[in-house]
């Protein structure tokens, strides 16, 4: 530079003319040197070479693009290059052409769809080839277009994918339909980045250390680009993906997760290899991805999820400064040199000493001849001079071509950096803003929480209220128990003593009994005794009489007979003697039987006196008992009314608390489906029902007040709800409707607290009415019945016929084919024999098997969904149940279709088999199939069901027989195809070496042929699973649902 301008201080003529050639119109130069570095900056960067490109060259392309704000420049010098006939030209387009997309001006992208079509040819061109650049080209060029679709589909998204979390929720507006679309869109995209990743290592050897040739840099170059894509799709799609499970069912997507995971798989292959190659190394820090995929059914596995970021270190080299094997092809040779003679000349011209004059003439003269052939060396040397400054004039036209150049490098950056301080303060203004929301935020969660603490507070002191109020219960219900006791034992021993009072009257009815016995036996015996003794005195009066005619007759006749008359007196006096001496008997044992009949009467007087005496006492103990009974009843009765009294109170603190709540401004953010409502309401009405039975049962008998204060509570408990609920129904609804609910709502409070205010009195309990809160209730559930959304306008009977019928045909249809799977057999054992009759008996014995265990299932289910209905119906029909459970009862209807369908689709499959006509892989399909519909079955069975349920139970065993029926299936099929394809040796001995060649070049095209065919039925199975998304979504009214909670 020293030299250049010294030559032209030496020079000040030459010049001045050069600046005014080139000042001539500076815009147009300008413009001219810009087209002119960009297509030597894209001709360098896309060149034949098989070597990485320049990042230089690259660089000034992208920057190109910031200073023209748009691709024509690029393009025009592109569309010059012969694409189409170098595999090494296209490849290195396709990088370069990545970088801009990524990195270039916005409108890149705009302008180079209007060459999608030209790059579409293109692809299918290179596609044609198998192996090499070729078929890398083809699959670049996919991936690229692909690129362009996506930015022009969602133009929120910038070329390098750099987005933050809002900006990802903002490109799909809230709606879990963009949401859904989107991330179809992103697997798709990144399904072509893994595409291309798995062609590059396929078409590299690795078992050499290829990342450090020039060959194995080009192929690996582009790979940087699609490791940075990549990794911002894999961070969207999974925070996409548990966006959408918490708006759509698990079973719904189904097909994203399967997709994902098997990408997730690919991804985190190729980063682990990509990060082991030593040309990765220094230019980019590849993230690991986790162990194992994210858990989407886990909603609290996105906090988990770390994002992969991208390093590329700042010292880190351009991949054309690696270390090559072929280092020539890497050396950039575009700057000139000067050459040293020419230096050498200038300085003989231009030098600076005076000793060497090359005008010296000498003082005496010369001669004509040498003043010529000095004119003609200046002549010479001149033209040699204007040949060199017109170098140097190009040199300098270089040069400072090479300087606006980088003036325009440093003002792209300049304004790059200006856009990224710009993009910086967004950011800031962005983050300070989040930060004053989050701010907020935490204010009302720190007032949300003081007032959470304050109803914790409340409600842990109607907690403690609630518990001192069951325990007083608690204490009353052990009072009353110890009084029933003791009541019981009074009762008890007043029945003793009832029973020892009829024992003392039954043994003094016996004494006196047998005192009047005795007295009649005594009276009798003395009447006898009298009688005898009347008797003896008759006869002692007649032996007297006779004695004294005897004493007469004596005297006349006692000198005759004095011997006789002697005789027959000794007689007499031993015979007086013996009768006075009976008589004495006589006496003496009256004497002592009058003495027994005065000691019966004296003990049979105590013991009349002690009876009396006794029963008096336990007269006055059996009225000491009643009154204390009495007593008790009364305490009684009081802790029954009072304990009334505090539910009847809480029940009204409950519904108070209830109404202020629907007048709070916060409860204006909480919502409620008007299915929810509707089930409150028919709660709350049978519960009316059941409060106006206890209260007639209280008024008839007082002692049954536990059951009304059960009902009194959850009569609060159920209105308060009620309330609640229809308030929050009414956020979701249009005006009118919200209007008309709200006041139905708070007439329902007023009538509840007037009906609580009228039962707390005795005097009006009798006249206590709840027909206007059921009037109230009533009003609600007809405005919530009307807002309910409408599935498939099925009458009551259609719907409860429908799955009656469903269930009918699906145990007919299993029923159908048992019987055809056993004819079947009969039929295989009769005609087929060795191998194929077992495998056919093994197939058909696991179908038999199957269908067993999918007839007990829809056996368990029928029985599982009476349990459901005469648990839930209440007072309602079953078909008024079905009818008012719709969605769950379409869910039982498409499951029972199904399971009927898999099993006659299964016979039909096992028949075609058994006649060696049908495919073992169909079979095995069909079972799985089978599996799939009775999961459905089952979990549509017992989506309502108890899970204490012995039903349920017996439905998951049986569900579990079904799974390992399937299983028996697929076992056998697959052993039977193994067994059949056995006998099908390869046999190629007899081939010569040209037929050999020829199976196996038709072995290759088959298997090409087939692996195009996998492809596209592997397209059509996912277009078919999105068309199955779609219906089922209709089917299931998702639609009506989002229009009912939006």
């Amino acid at each position: 530079m020293d030299r250049v301008k010294s030559s032209m201080q030496q020079v000040p003529n030459a010049i001045p003319k050069v600046i005014r050639r080139t000042g001539a119109n500076s815009l147009e130069l300008e413009k001219e040197n810009f087209e002119r570095g960009q297509a030597v900056s894209i001709n360098k960067a896309i060149n034949t070479q098989e070597v990485a490109v320049k990042e230089k060259h690259a660089r000034t392309c992208i920057l190109g693009t910031h200073h023209e704000k748009g691709a024509h420049t690029f393009w025009a010098a592109v569309n010059r290059l012969p694409l189409s006939s170098n595999a090494v030209l296209c490849w290195k387009f396709c990088h370069v052409f990545h970088k801009l997309l990524r990195d270039g001006h916005p409108s890149v992208i705009k302008d180079s769809m209007r060459n999608k079509a030209d790059l579409t040819d293109m692809s299918r061109m290179w596609g044609h080839l198998s192996e090499g650049y070729g078929k890398l080209c083809s699959i670049y060029l996919k991936l690229l277009i692909t690129k362009m679709e996506f930015h022009i589909k969602n133009p929120r998204f910038p070329g390098n994918l750099q987005m933050s979390n809002r900006q990802l929720d903002e490109a799909g507006e809230n709606d879990v339909n963009n949401f859904f679309q989107l991330t179809v869109e992103m697997l798709d995209y990144l399904e072509c980045q893994l595409n291309l990743f798995l062609g590059v290592f396929s078409s590299l050897d690795m078992s050499r250390s290829v990342s450090v040739t020039a060959a194995g840099q080009c192929r690996l170059a582009p790979l940087i680009q699609v490791i940075l894509d990549s990794s911002h799709l894999y961070d969207y799609t999974v925070k996409l993906l548990f966006k959408l499970h918490s708006c759509l069912p698990a079973d719904t997507l189904q097909g994203h997760r399967d997709r994902f995971q098997e990408q997730f798989k690919k991804l985190k292959s190729l980063f682990y290899r990509s990060s082991n190659l030593q040309f990765f190394k220094r230019l980019i820090q590849i993230p690991q991805l986790p162990e194992n995929p994210p858990n989407f059914l886990r909603a609290s596995a996105l906090s988990e999820h770390i994002s992969p970021v991208v390093v590329i270190p700042a010292e880190s080299s351009s991949p054309e400064s690696e270390h090559v094997v072929e280092t020539d092809d890497l050396v950039d040779m575009d700057v000139p040199v000067m050459p040293a003679p020419l230096e050498t000349k200038f300085d003989d011209l231009f030098g600076t000493t005076a000793a060497v004059d090359p005008f010296n003439f000498s003082q005496n003269g010369m001669r004509k001849d040498d003043r010529d052939r000095l004119i003609e060396q200046l002549t010479r040397e001149i033209q040699a001079l204007k040949e060199e400054l017109e170098s140097f004039r190009l040199e300098s036209g270089r040069l400072c071509q090479a300087l606006r150049g980088r003036v325009s490098e440093l003002e792209a950056e300049l304004a790059e950096q200006s856009h990224l301080r710009l993009q910086a303060a967004g950011e800031s203004e962005f983050l300070k803003a989040e930060l004053d929301d989050l701010r907020r935020v935490r204010e009302d969660t720190e007032k949300e929480q003081r007032s959470l603490t304050e109803i914790e507070k409340k409600a842990q002191a109607n907690e403690q209220r609630y518990t001192k109020l069951k325990e007083k219960y608690s204490e009353l219900v052990q009072s009353h128990a110890d009084l029933l006791r003791k009541n019981a034992e009074v009762t008890r021993q007043i029945t003793l003593a009832r029973a020892a009072q009829d024992e003392v009257d039954e043994v003094r009815r016996e004494m006196q009994e047998k005192v009047k016995a005795a007295q009649d036996v005594a009276e009798k015996q003395e009447k006898e005794q009298l009688e005898q003794l009347q008797h003896l005195q008759r006869e002692l009066l007649s032996s007297r009489t006779e004695l004294d005619s005897l004493k007469t007759t004596v005297g006349s006749t006692q000198q005759a007979s004095s011997e006789v008359l002697g005789t027959q007196l000794v007689a007499l006096e031993s015979e007086k003697a013996e009768l006075v001496q009976s008589l004495s008997k006589v006496e003496a044992e009256l004497a002592v039987q009058g003495e027994e009949l005065e000691k019966v009467q004296s003990s049979l007087a105590t013991e009349r006196e002690s009876g009396v005496k006794a029963a008096e006492t336990l007269q006055n103990q059996l009225n000491e008992k009643e009154s204390r009974e009495q007593a008790l009843e009364s305490q009684l009765v009081a802790a029954r009314w009072s304990g009334l009294q505090g539910a009847l109170e809480e029940a009204e603190r409950i519904i108070t608390d209830s109404l202020a709540q629907i007048n709070d401004p916060a409860h204006i953010s909480c919502t409620s489906s008007a299915d929810y409502l509707a089930s409150r309401c028919q709660a709350s009405l049978v519960c009316m029902d059941r409060l106006h039975s206890a209260r007639e049962a209280f008024l008839a008998d007082n002692t049954g007040v536990s059951e009304l204060v059960r009902v009194v509570t959850q009569c609060g408990h159920l209105v308060g709800d009620t309330i609640i609920q229809g308030s929050a129904t009414s956020h979701m609804v249009p005006v009118e409707q919200a209007d008309a609910l709200s006041d139905s709502v708070k007439l329902c409070g007023a009538e509840a607290l007037d009906l609580l205010g009228l039962m707390k009195q005795r005097d009006s309990l009798t006249a206590a009415d709840n027909s206007r809160l059921k009037a109230a209730l009533e009003a609600i559930l007809a405005t919530a019945e009307k807002l309910r959304p409408r599935g498939l306008e099925l009458q009551q009977g259609e719907l409860g016929d429908m799955v009656e019928q469903e269930m009918s045909a699906t145990s007919a249809a299993v029923e159908s084919a048992a019987a055809r799977i056993e004819e079947m057999l009969n039929k295989s054992r009769a005609s087929d024999k060795g191998i194929h009759m077992e495998v056919n008996e093994r197939i058909l014995a696991s179908c038999t098997e199957l269908m067993q265990a999918i007839k007990q299932l829809v056996v368990s289910s029928k029985s599982l969904q009476r349990d459901i209905v005469e648990s839930g119906r209440g007072a309602a029909s079953m078909k008024e149940f079905y009818a008012k459970n719709s969605r769950w009862t379409e869910g039982l209807i498409s499951a029972s279709k199904a399971v009927g369908w898999g099993a006659t689709v299964m016979v039909d499959a096992a028949d075609l088999v058994v006649q060696g006509k049908g495919k073992f892989e169909e079979l095995m399909v069909c079972s799985h199939e089978i599996a799939a519909s009775t999961a459905q079955l089952v979990a549509a069975s017992k989506v309502k069901a108890d899970k204490d349920s012995a039903n349920l139970q017996r439905l998951q065993q049986a569900s579990r027989g079904v799974t390992q029926a399937t299983a028996a299936v697929v076992a056998s099929t697959k052993s039977g195809k193994s067994q059949i394809e056995e006998k099908d040796t390869m046999d190629f001995s007899s081939m010569t070496l040209t037929q050999i060649k020829r199976q196996e070049m038709d072995a290759q095209v088959l298997v090409l042929e087939l692996e195009t065919r996998l492809q596209k039925e592997r397209e059509r199975l996912g277009e078919l699973r999105k068309k199955h998304y779609e219906l089922a979504g209709v089917a299931e009214g998702w639609g009506d649902g989002e229009e009912v909670t939006g």
